[in-house]
């Protein structure tokens, strides 16, 4: 035999050896997708040392056997390092997420524009959120930036208090004066968009208040101090 016969034999064997690893992980995709028919399955891939797949929803994160006919949810944990695996695989993917500014409804936020506007920053919040509250009074001290604030009315009596806030005359106003100093808008109605960015942050995985999108699409949930937002701020600018 040949050296260039036996390594073509050596080729194919690898290309059927490839072909029928790529077969089994459709066959699961396939069977994991069926349970899930209304999300898409972001990622799969074997752990072959314990013989499961992982699969990957958004940002949740479970196993699944070869045949897909047992679904485990839980955390995988290191004996040795009492280290979660699976936390570290969440923390990642949430790391590596991004929602483009330019798909945001932005037409619908409540713009404030201060200094030259020269930053951008998006967030989905609530205006019964106490931690919304608090971030407000962080932006306050973060100038040459526009933000752009989407209400995302989740909570018990956000809806109707969006709804008062969204139909003031004067938005910012109204918004201000709930969020930092307490005042309650006045009792109007009109049209609102709240509909749009409340299905706006479903699609985008918003499960908590606040969350601020930054302009080179990266996410932080939850309250942040005024340093790390400035921070934020310019490694965006960066990896622009």
């Amino acid at each position: 035999m040949t050296s260039h016969f036996k390594l073509f034999i050596l080729l194919l064997a690898f290309c059927l050896a490839s072909s029928t690893v790529w077969a089994n992980e459709t066959i699961v995709r396939n069977a994991v997708q069926i349970q899930f028919p209304e999300h898409n399955i972001d990622s799969l891939k074997k752990i072959s040392a314990l013989g499961l797949y992982e699969v990957v929803l958004g940002e949740d994160v479970f196993y699944v056997d070869e045949k897909a006919e047992y679904f485990f949810f839980g955390h995988l944990v290191d004996a040795k390092t009492k280290n979660s695996l699976t936390n570290d695989r969440i923390q990642e993917i949430k790391a590596a997420r991004r929602i483009p500014l330019t798909t945001l409804p932005l037409q619908h936020a409540i713009k404030v524009i201060k200094g030259d506007g020269s930053r951008q920053l998006a967030i989905y919040t609530d205006p019964n959120c106490p931690y919304c509250k608090r971030l407000e009074k962080e932006l306050l001290s973060i100038d040459n930036i526009t933000i752009y604030t989407l209400l995302y009315p989740v909570l018990n009596g956000s809806m109707e208090l969006s709804k008062k806030i969204w139909c003031s005359d004067n938005q910012i106003k109204a918004w201000d004066d709930f969020m930092l100093r307490g005042i309650a808008p006045a009792d109007k109605a009109c049209d609102t968009p709240l509909d749009v960015l409340v299905k706006s942050g479903r699609e985008n995985r918003v499960t908590g208040t606040p969350t601020l999108i930054f302009a080179d699409g990266s996410i932080v949930g939850g309250l942040i101090p005024a340093a790390t937002i400035e921070e934020k701020l310019k490694s965006a600018i960066q990896a622009k």
